[in-house]
């Protein structure tokens, strides 16, 4: 029954999330043969900060590989992918409205019950992660690319050690809240303020998102086994609070 009742409360934030992200990752494939010609013929003459930054992006994009990185697992999957993370962690568990004060009375251990709701959603979230992802590597060929399952597969899993970050920071913002909007805002503010340190850093490679979009595989073929062991432990930390703080809680 438990797992029955987390597909119904997140059902909807799934199917458009994974909906949503399957069109991203049709369309950044579809569209690459546009942006390579346009990336040969166009000059980039800014100058300064913000023309380094469009020089870099279009030599990025000359390589179908680059173009994957930078625009799939740079831009589009951080984006929206972190979006979702952070709405299928929102529990709601505390909203009188959900009907959450109903669900506690009953006769499971609230472990239990927190313990099967952050499964269900890691679920969902592997689904939004590696499906859409793995699209992007079996259209290529349509467009007369290639593009490696491992590849994909070790991005992927970068980006889901980040992403499950912020759905346990959610859902520990859950535990405090009774309504559903402020984990939403308070997580996508974190995530915000936390790229903006991303580009500002000038420790290359060891930021949160530069550690999801695998970064340092893609430089180096080296995987960034620092950063994704401080971001699990950071994860467990935190599912470790929402348990606590949940079983504190006096309704």
């Amino acid at each position: 029954m438990l797992w029955y009742k987390s597909w119904l409360e997140t059902r909807w934030r799934f199917l458009i999330g994974f909906a949503l992200l399957l069109c991203s990752a049709a369309g950044s494939v579809l569209v690459y043969p546009q942006i390579a010609r346009l990336t040969a013929s166009v000059p980039v003459n800014a100058p300064g900060i913000l023309g380094e930054k469009i020089r870099e992006a279009m030599e990025l994009a000359r390589s179908y590989r680059g173009y994957v990185w930078s625009h799939w697992f740079g831009q589009n999957l951080t984006q929206m992918g972190t979006l979702f993370a952070i709405l299928l962690g929102t529990a709601s568990l505390l909203s009188e409205s959900s009907g959450a004060l109903f669900t506690l009375s009953l006769p499971v251990p609230r472990r239990r019950l927190l313990h099967v709701r952050a499964a269900a959603g890691l679920a969902e979230l592997f689904a939004i992660v590696f499906v859409p992802s793995l699209l992007v590597a079996l259209l290529a060929p349509a467009i007369g690319e290639h593009y490696g399952i491992g590849a994909v597969l070790i991005h992927a899993f970068c980006f889901f050690v980040g992403a499950a970050l912020f759905f346990t920071l959610s859902l520990l913002l859950s535990t405090i809240f009774g309504d559903p909007w402020r984990p939403v805002m308070i997580a996508v503010g974190i995530a915000i303020a936390l790229a903006i340190v991303d580009q500002l850093s000038h420790v290359s490679m060891f930021g949160v998102f530069r550690v999801m979009s695998g970064e340092r595989w893609f430089r180096e073929a080296r995987m960034p086994w620092a950063g994704l062991i401080a971001i699990a432990a950071a994860t467990a930390t935190i599912y470790y609070g929402a348990l606590r703080n949940l079983a504190r809680r006096d309704f």
